[in-house]
C-alpha cells in the first residue's frame, strides 16, 4: 500500500486518526473504493463520489447502522461505521473469503434474525437511494400500496423518461400492479436490506457473511429473498433452508412465497432498466405476466 495525500487527508479530517497507508480497491459501479491502513492499527474502506448528493453517503451510513443493529442479537453482519459526511463514506474493512455451506447455513438464520427485528412502518422516515437514483421511502398503510406507489410505479416510469420500456412492456407490469392487493399476503413490516443482490453479500475471510451497499426500509421480507435469487447467490438453496427453518415456529413465510419471487423482482429489474437500460424492462414484464 502507497499513500495518496489527498484520499487520506479526507479521512484524516474525518476519523480524526492518521492514515498510514492507501491503496484502489478494484470493483463497484457507484463510488470510488479505497482501503484505508489507520495508524491505530485499523483497517477500512473508504467511499468517495464526486458530485453526490448532500444526503448520499450519510444515508447510506444510517442504513448501515440501522441494518445492523440486530447483529447483538443474532442478525446479519454488518460492517461497522467510521465516519461519513456529504463526500464519503468510511466503514471497517472485511476481508474477503472463500464461500462456503457453513456460513450460508448462518447467513440463512442471521437474515432471518434481521427481517424479525422488524419496522415501525412500511418505507422509512426519509427517501433514500437505491444506485445512483433517488429510492421513495415515505410510508403507507399497507405492502402492496408501498410496493406499487414507492417502488414499482416510479420506476416504471423513469423507464419511459429515458426510453427504456416500450409501452406493450410497461402496461403489462401496469397490469399486475393494479392486481397486487390480491397477490401479496399480509403480514408486519420486516428490517430489510433493500438491494440485497449477489454482489452486497460479502463472504469473509472469518467466515461469515456481511451485509454491504444497503438500500434499508422497512417492508416485506420476501423483497429481500428475492433479490437473493434475482442473479444468483453461491449456495442459495442453503440459505433458504436456514432461513425458512428459523423464523418456522415465530413467524412462517406464507405460502406461496417461493411462487412470488418474481412478482417481487419487477422492482430490481425496473431500476436495473433505469440504469442500464438493455432488456431488463422486458424481463421485468415477463417477470409481470406470470401473475396475469
Amino acid at each position: 500500500m502507497t499513500r495518496q495525500p489527498l484520499v487520506a487527508r479526507r479521512a484524516e479530517e474525518l476519523l480524526g486518526t492518521s492514515v498510514i497507508a492507501t491503496a484502489p480497491v478494484a470493483g463497484g459501479d457507484i463510488a470510488t473504493a479505497t482501503r484505508l491502513r489507520l495508524s491505530d492499527g485499523t483497517t477500512a474502506l473508504m467511499k468517495t463520489l464526486p458530485h453526490a448528493p448532500e444526503d448520499f453517503f450519510t444515508d447510506e451510513a444510517d442504513g448501515l447502522r440501522w441494518l445492523g443493529e440486530p447483529a447483538t442479537d443474532g442478525g446479519a453482519q454488518v460492517p461497522a461505521v467510521l465516519g461519513a459526511d456529504h463526500e464519503c463514506l468510511i466503514i471497517r474493512w472485511v476481508e474477503p473469503g472463500k464461500q462456503s455451506v457453513d456460513a450460508a447455513t448462518a447467513f440463512g438464520r442471521e437474515l432471518a434474525a434481521t427481517h424479525a427485528a422488524g419496522a415501525d412502518q412500511f418505507g422509512l422516515g426519509r427517501d433514500g437511494y437505491i444506485g445512483k437514483l433517488p429510492l421513495p421511502n415515505r410510508p403507507t398503510d399497507t405492502w402492496a400500496e408501498f410496493y406499487a406507489v414507492r417502488r414499482v410505479l416510479p420506476y416504471l416510469k423513469l423507464a419511459r423518461d429515458r426510453g427504456a420500456v416500450d409501452e406493450g412492456d410497461a402496461a403489462t407490469i401496469e397490469a399486475v400492479v393494479a392486481r397486487l392487493s390480491d397477490l401479496v399476503p399480509t403480514e408486519p413490516p420486516a428490517r430489510l436490506h433493500g438491494d440485497l443482490w449477489n454482489g452486497n453479500v460479502l463472504w469473509g475471510l472469518d467466515g461469515r457473511v456481511w451485509l454491504i451497499d444497503p438500500a434499508a426500509y422497512g417492508g416485506h421480507r420476501e423483497v429481500d429473498l428475492a433479490m437473493l435469487a434475482l442473479f444468483g447467490l453461491p449456495h442459495l438453496p442453503r440459505v433458504l433452508d436456514a432461513y425458512v427453518e428459523a423464523c418456522a415456529d415465530s413467524r412462517p413465510l406464507a405460502d406461496g412465497w417461493q411462487d412470488r419471487a418474481a412478482l417481487h423482482q419487477i422492482f430490481p429489474l425496473l431500476v436495473h432498466a433505469c440504469h442500464f437500460g438493455g432488456g431488463y424492462a422486458a424481463r421485468a414484464a415477463q417477470a409481470a405476466a406470470t401473475y396475469l
